[in-house]
């Protein structure tokens, strides 16, 4: 079956129905509010239970499935246009940490999952060498990155990697959620948390996720005349050429070197670092709304999420059932040491803000950190977001060349499996050696009380 415009538009028009639905839901529904689950969530879960794979009663696209490859290079390619230039002189100590832990979450998530599966699944089930990045792809990468692996996975012969990394994604969300909320009524009551905070005080649009009048925020300037292009199509047309010059330049590659798959979203990521570049020697760079770049990315975000569960193959999940299980479950007891062992060692400052934050990061995307910081930090008093946007610069590359390098590694068979994860906790090690040398790290404990630490700084 060749795929028509009509496709398109029934597919983008089924899953816009279902995404309003989910706001409707999540305005509506307390449960989903206190679940903090966004529309595009509940818009996949619908999708998936009213699709093909479920009842049958929209019908979906054989096409579905392969949104995700192009809208995850949308997102990769929108971050870099439009990005300040940092002085990483005057901000480099103050975001150090965050890096470190940074670096822990990302390498210890992805290869943790990566030995887990080669020492343990592997040698229990039939799984193909690369099982065990299904974890970090669905839990710290979240659906996008799912996308993005199971593209590389799907060129070199495993297409159900896709659909188990999407599984791995939904299922990490809601470990975020019901263990962030456990945490952070224990820590609360334990006194452990700088901004005492209940999910009955956050202000309504937090639980809603409806702005009133009063908090609306501009989506972005108009840094071109509509009277030449609207300023959204300008935006949208810088994306659009990154894109474009990055299949061409994958297509030109892989006809060089036939043995190598480059998945589209790492050439994005490159090419909008080039065109950033280009764009601040042109002087073009002023008239690029970072705010609406990212509203591109946060919409192609929301399209892939809904279309990524919406395309589960529930047959494949249960073809890969127990050991998927048995990955799960070892990726939610690892994040949590992560979170109770990890934070408290890098940070001296809200250690439980950042610890939380991580947390959840560590099992159901950025997304879900944010979220539940918001609940434990309601006015965002503590640095958590504001580090972890300057940290993620320089943890971006380690992303792409993780999703990148990390199926052709696996695929290639046990023993370059096998280099691949000593090389992802080997550089962890090393970064941790250098931060103990340099006494970047804290001793636990030494933190003292930050509920009488902020309680004591507002008396004052």
């Amino acid at each position: 079956m060749c795929m028509t415009v009509w496709n398109l538009m029934l597919d983008l028009g089924f899953i816009a129905a279902l995404l309003l639905v989910g706001v409707v839901l999540r305005a509506k529904v307390t449960f989903l509010q206190k679940l903090f689950l966004p529309a595009s969530i509940i818009a996949g879960l619908l999708g998936l239970a009213l699709g093909p794979s479920g009842f049958g009663w929209i019908p979906f696209s054989e096409f579905v499935s392969q949104y995700p490859g192009v809208l995850i290079a949308i997102i990769f390619g929108a971050i870099p246009i439009g990005q300040a230039a940092v002085k990483w002189s005057e901000t480099i100590g103050r975001v150090r940490n965050m890096w470190i832990y940074s670096m822990a979450i990302t390498i210890l998530m992805w290869g943790g999952g990566a030995l887990f599966g080669l020492a343990i699944v592997n040698n229990i089930w039939d799984t193909p060498t690369g099982f065990g990045l299904m974890l970090g792809a669905g839990f710290v990468g979240g659906h996008g990155t799912a996308a993005a692996i199971g593209e590389g996975f799907s060129s070199l012969g495993w297409e159900e990697a896709t659909t188990l990394g999407y599984t791995s994604a939904t299922v990490g969300i809601l470990a975020s959620v019901i263990g962030g909320m456990l945490f952070i009524k224990y820590s609360a009551r334990k006194k452990k948390t700088s901004f005492i905070s209940d999910f009955n005080d956050l202000p309504a649009q937090l639980r809603t996720g409806l702005v009133p009048k009063s908090q609306r925020k501009s989506m972005g300037d108009d840094t071109v005349s509509t009277i030449s292009i609207d300023p959204f199509v300008f935006h949208v047309s810088l994306i659009s050429l990154v894109i474009l010059v990055s299949y061409f330049t994958k297509m030109f590659i892989e006809s060089m070197v036939t043995q190598i798959n480059i998945p589209l979203l790492s050439l994005a990521f490159v090419i909008g670092i080039l065109f950033q570049f280009i764009l601040r020697k042109t002087g073009g760079a002023e008239y690029v709304d970072k705010r609406v770049m990212d509203r591109i990315g946060s919409t192609a975000t929301d399209l892939l999420v809904a279309f990524g569960i919406a395309s589960i193959n529930l047959s494949v999940v249960l073809d890969y059932a127990v050991p998927l299980i048995a990955l799960l479950l070892f990726g939610i007891v690892w994040a949590f040491l992560i979170y109770n062992f990890v934070a408290p060692r890098i940070f001296k400052k809200h250690v439980f803000e950042n610890a939380i934050f991580g947390w959840g990061w560590s099992t159901g995307t950025v997304a879900m950190g944010m979220a539940l910081l918001r609940v434990a930090d309601p006015d965002s008093k503590s640095t958590t977001l504001d580090d972890y946007a300057l940290g993620y610069i320089a943890m971006v590359p380690v992303e792409v060349a993780i999703v990148t390098f990390g199926p052709i590694a696996m695929m290639a068979g046990a023993g370059a499996g096998w280099m691949f994860t000593s090389i992802l906790l080997g550089t962890l090690g090393l970064v941790f050696a250098i931060a103990f040398r340099s006494n970047w790290l804290v001793k636990p404990g030494s933190q003292g009380n930050p509920v009488q630490s902020e309680a004591t700084k507002s008396a004052m």
